[in-house]
């Protein structure tokens, strides 16, 4: 085992250098994380509006609810799930962070496994944008405006 050389303030704030790249990428996460979490929001309020019309429906106003809550159903469970690997990828950061001050401490030759980390971090966090992407398309071809809406009166 190498002989482990005295911490110094040098060396510290070297690694306090090296762990500001994983704090602006939790700053980024914290963005993604605030932006799922209000699009959750409005899903789950128009869940709970079309839950309360649906029973007084019928007919075709019945089917398009129906449709609708389907499409709510699906950007729900892909909101959570990108809502789960952006965590998910805060988390390894964290650890990332964690990792170069322990390493540093204690004089440990880790570099490979803080490399493993942060590669680990980055694909999640890019699951996580792939996820909103698909969130955002999937929102995006909910939305049609019935024909009857676009005809001007006549009149």
């Amino acid at each position: 085992m190498p002989a482990m050389q005295p911490n110094t303030v040098s060396t510290i704030a070297q690694t306090i250098q090296l762990s500001l790249s994983p704090v602006f990428m939790l700053t980024g996460i914290g963005a993604l994380l605030n932006v799922l979490v209000g699009r959750m929001a409005r899903v789950v309020d128009r869940v709970r509006d079309l839950e309360k019309l649906h029973p007084l429906s019928s007919g075709p106003d019945r089917d398009r609810y129906v449709s609708e809550l389907r499409i709510l159903d699906r950007r729900i469970k892909v909101i959570n799930f990108g809502l789960f690997l952006a965590v998910s990828s805060a988390v390894m950061t964290c650890l990332v962070v964690a990792q170069l001050f322990v390493a540093e401490l204690i004089g440990l030759r880790i570099a490979t496994i803080v490399a493993l980390t942060f590669t680990t971090a980055m694909l999640l966090l890019i699951a996580a944008l792939i996820s909103f992407i698909v969130e955002v398309r999937t929102s995006l071809r909910a939305v049609k405006v019935r024909e009857e809406l676009l005809e001007e009166r006549q009149g």
